[in-house]
C-alpha cells in the first residue's frame, strides 16, 4: 500500500464534499446522499484487497 492509494482516497473526498455542497444549495438532497454514498462503495472497493491482505497475513502470522 502506497501513498498513491492514500491521495486517491483524499481526491475522491475532496470531490464528493464539492459535489454534495452543490447539490445541497440545488436542493437535491437525495442525489447528495446517493453520490456520497457511492464515493464509498468506490473507496471501499478499493480498499478490500488491503484487508483481505491483512486478514492473511494475520492468519499466517497465527498459523490458523
Amino acid at each position: 500500500m502506497g501513498v498513491n492509494l492514500i491521495f486517491r482516497i483524499a481526491a475522491v473526498g475532496i470531490l464528493v464534499s464539492v459535489i454534495c455542497q452543490v447539490l445541497k444549495h440545488s436542493g437535491r438532497e437525495e442525489q447528495a446522499f446517493l453520490t456520497s454514498l457511492a464515493g464509498l462503495v468506490l473507496v471501499l472497493f478499493w480498499l478490500v484487497p488491503y484487508i483481505y491482505q491483512l486478514f492473511e497475513s494475520i492468519k499466517n502470522l497465527f498459523a490458523l
